[in-house]
């Protein structure tokens, strides 16, 4: 009886063997697709929060500036805007006090910007962007609510900071990790 040769190793023998073993192969592609697959899910659940943040500052703005289309933040009857029991027309300090006590625990008041400018006419509406060409935001901020008939915008901005970013998602400016949500409210007050 001949004894048994070593068999040479074939490079073709090898690859169909590996080829027809399929233990493991679940874990492999697995681990193949999951990256993207996870990518993709962060990616909308931080569309997701963007949108619905934005749509709670829309709300807040909203909220915010009946107190200026009433007449009620130039004549301190706002308790945010009484200093010390005494009623007093709000100043930009006081109304972001009163606007930073409707926010809920989804904002930091810190990053809360106000921007409350009045006109004559609405054909005389100028705003600034806040937003230069490399995406730095110009914290200047104006508080003049105006008078009874005077056309007031009511905006509030927030820089939302992203966490995806760094999977190749940006939904903010330029290459900053924060998106700017911007919410407007223009109106003719009151005549109070």
């Amino acid at each position: 009886m001949p004894s048994p040769a070593p068999s040479r190793f074939k490079l073709r023998t090898a690859l169909r063997r590996f080829r027809g073993n399929r233990r493991g192969s679940a874990a492999v592609e697995f681990a193949l697709v999951a990256p993207i697959f996870f990518a993709l899910l962060f990616a909308i659940i931080e569309t997701a929060l963007v949108f619905f943040s934005g749509q709670v500052l829309e709300t807040i703005t909203q909220n915010s500036a009946r107190v200026v289309l009433t007449g009620q933040a130039q004549s301190g009857s706002v308790t945010a805007c009484a200093v010390g029991g005494v009623a007093k027309a709000c100043t930009q300090a006081t109304f972001k006090t009163y606007v930073c006590s409707q926010i809920p625990a989804l904002f930091d008041c810190n990053s809360l910007y106000v921007d409350v400018t009045s006109f004559s006419s609405f054909s005389a509406v100028t705003l600034p962007t806040h937003l230069d060409a490399a995406c730095n935001f110009d914290t200047n901020m104006n508080y003049s609510a105006g008078n009874a008939g005077d056309i007031v915008v009511v905006r509030l901005f927030y820089q939302w900071p992203l966490f995806v970013t760094g999977l190749g998602y940006n939904i903010g400016c330029g290459s900053t990790s924060k998106r700017l949500l911007v919410a407007t409210a223009a109106f003719k007050n009151e005549p109070y």
